[in-house]
C-alpha cells in the first residue's frame, strides 16, 4: 500500500533541506548493493529524524537497530557537543560498512557501535537517554520499549519506526503475518501507557513518537 503517492512524496523531498554528499553516497551505495536496501531511512525520513535530534538537542541517544548506519548520522547531526549515540545491531556486515562511513564524518568519536542481542544490551547500558529511535525486529518491538523506558528521561523522546507495516496494520484481524500482529500491539501498548503522550505520523512506513511524560 502506498500510504502516500509518489508524486505528493516527491513534491515533500523537493522542498526539504538535502542530505549532505556522506549521506548521499551511502545512500546511493545502499540502492545499488544490498537487496534489503528499503531498510534504509533514505532523505525524507532520514531528514526527519535530524530535525527531531536538532529540535531536541540530546545530550544521549540510543539506536536499535543500526543497518547501514544511514539513520546514526541523521540523529548525530542533533547532538550537544558533549554528546554521544550508542547504536545496536547484530550484523557485522553492515556495521563495517557503517563504521567505513562514519570515519569520514565529524561524528566519528560521537559514534558507539555495539554489537549483539539488544535485549541483553540494553540491561547493561550505565545511561539516560534523551532520544531512542527503534529500528529493529518487529516482534521485540514491545519488548524494547518496556526496557528503555526507566533509562529515558522525563520529557524524553522515543520513535519507533514501520508502525504502519505498508499499511497492513489495517488488516491485523485477519492477518497471518507475525510483524504486522506485533506492531500493532505495539501501537496499542503506547495508546494506553499513561505515562506518554504520543503522536503516530503516517510518515513513509509510520513513525510512532512517544514522549515521556512521567515515570
Amino acid at each position: 500500500m502506498n500510504i502516500i503517492s509518489a508524486e505528493i512524496q516527491d513534491y515533500a523531498e523537493n522542498f526539504t533541506s538535502d542530505e549532505n554528499e556522506i549521506l548521499r553516497e551511502l545512500r546511493r551505495r545502499t540502492d545499488s548493493e544490498r537487496n534489503d536496501r528499503q531498510m534504509l531511512s533514505g532523505l525524507y525520513q532520514g531528514r526527519l529524524l535530524s530535525m527531531f535530534s536538532r529540535m531536541i538537542a540530546p545530550r544521549r541517544i540510543l539506536e536499535i537497530g543500526t543497518f547501514m548506519g544511514y539513520s546514526a548520522l541523521c540523529l548525530a547531526e542533533g547532538l550537544t557537543p558533549d554528546g554521544k549515540i550508542i547504536t545496536l545491531d547484530i550484523d557485522e556486515e553492515t556495521n563495517r560498512t557503517a563504521k567505513e562511513f562514519w570515519a569520514r564524518t565529524e561524528y566519528q568519536n560521537k559514534i558507539e557501535s555495539i554489537l549483539g542481542n539488544a535485549s541483553e544490551i540494553i540491561s547493561t547500558l550505565d545511561e539516560i537517554f534523551d532520544l531512542v529511535f527503534i529500528d529493529a525486529d518487529k516482534p521485540a518491538y514491545a519488548s524494547y520499549y518496556d526496557a528503555v523506558f526507566p533509562k529515558l528521561r522525563v520529557g524524553g523522546v522515543i520513535i519507533a519506526d514501520n508502525v504502519l507495516r505498508d499499511g497492513k496494520v489495517l488488516e491485523v484481524e485477519t492477518s497471518d503475518d507475525e510483524d504486522t500482529v506485533a506492531l500493532h500491539k505495539f501501537n496499542r501498548k503506547v495508546q494506553t501507557d499513561e505515562r506518554v503522550s504520543n503522536v503516530l505520523l503516517a510518515v513513509r512506513d509510520g513513525l510512532m513518537v512517544v514522549r515521556k511524560e512521567r515515570e
